[in-house]
């Protein structure tokens, strides 16, 4: 576990790659936000998280499997991951911040991500 990198991952930097294409500036790692979104992008009071489906559990993804071993310590791990998730968007939301989830399995097709992302963020608040 000690190989898995919290920041600059594939997703994250396909899902920057993609913004910035299409004309989005942004900041990265906001430590000062709840949850430390990955992508802020302060115009358009939006933070983006790129969540890896396995660790974050992204529902009915093939790449959330479950583990068939020490089953107890991955649900923990699954599950503690889950609240911290849902309570750093309750929270940003409540500072009036849209919050936008990017799984890692939506990043496969850049073109389709594109569109996401456009549709998203040209949206009123």
């Amino acid at each position: 576990m000690s190989r898995i990198r919290g920041r600059d991952t594939g997703p994250e930097v396909t899902v920057r790659s993609v913004l910035h294409r299409v004309g989005y500036r942004f900041r990265l790692q906001a430590a000062e936000l709840p949850g430390r979104p990955d992508i802020v992008l302060p115009k358009y009071r939006t933070v983006v998280f790129v969540h890896g489906c396995f660790w974050h559990r992204h529902k009915d993804c093939r790449f959330a499997y479950r583990p068939k071993s020490r089953v107890e310590f991955w649900q923990k791990k699954f599950d503690e991951n889950i609240g911290r998730d849902a309570q750093a968007r309750r929270r940003l939301r409540k500072l009036g911040w849209r919050v936008v989830v990017v799984w890692e399995c939506q990043t496969v097709s850049r073109e389709r991500l594109s569109i996401r992302l456009e549709r998203v963020l040209s949206r009123k608040h």
